[in-house]
C-alpha cells in the first residue's frame, strides 16, 4: 500500500508539468517574422500566461492536493465549453472541436481526479 502511496503522489504532479509543458508550447506561435525582437518577447510572455496561472495551481496542488485538484477540474471542465467553441467556429467540424478538447482539457481534469485521489490515499494510509 505505501508503494501506491508514493505512486499516487509522484504521478499527479508529473503528469500535470507536462500538461502544463504541452500548453506552453502553444506560445511559440509568438515568434514571427516582421516583428522586432521585443515584440516577439511581449507576445511569447502574453502567450504563456495560461501556463504561469497553471504553474500556481500546480504548486496550490503540490501542498494542498485535495483543494488543488478540485481546481484543476473545474479549470478543465470550465474551459471546455469554450474551448470547444472557438475551435468550432475555427474549424466548423464538431468532432475536430470535441477532440481538441479531450487534448487540451481532459489532461486537466485526469490529473485534478488523480490529486484528489492521492490525498484521499495518503489519509487512509495514516489512519
Amino acid at each position: 500500500m505505501k508503494n501506491l502511496v508514493v505512486w499516487f503522489h509522484w504521478i499527479p504532479r508529473f503528469l500535470c508539468i507536462l500538461a502544463i509543458l504541452f500548453v506552453s508550447m502553444f506560445a511559440l506561435d509568438a515568434f514571427a517574422p516582421g516583428l522586432t525582437f521585443w515584440e516577439q518577447i511581449g507576445g511569447f510572455l502574453i502567450h504563456l500566461t495560461p501556463s504561469f496561472l497553471l504553474l500556481i495551481v500546480l504548486l496550490v496542488a503540490w501542498k494542498w492536493e485535495k483543494t488543488g485538484g478540485i481546481i484543476l477540474m473545474v479549470i478543465g471542465l470550465g474551459l471546455s465549453p469554450s474551448v470547444f467553441l472557438m475551435n468550432f467556429h475555427r474549424t466548423g467540424s464538431i468532432w475536430l472541436a470535441l477532440g481538441i478538447v479531450l487534448i487540451i482539457n481532459i489532461p486537466f481534469v485526469m490529473v485534478g481526479a488523480l490529486f484528489v485521489m492521492s490525498n484521499y490515499l495518503k489519509k487512509s494510509v495514516k489512519q
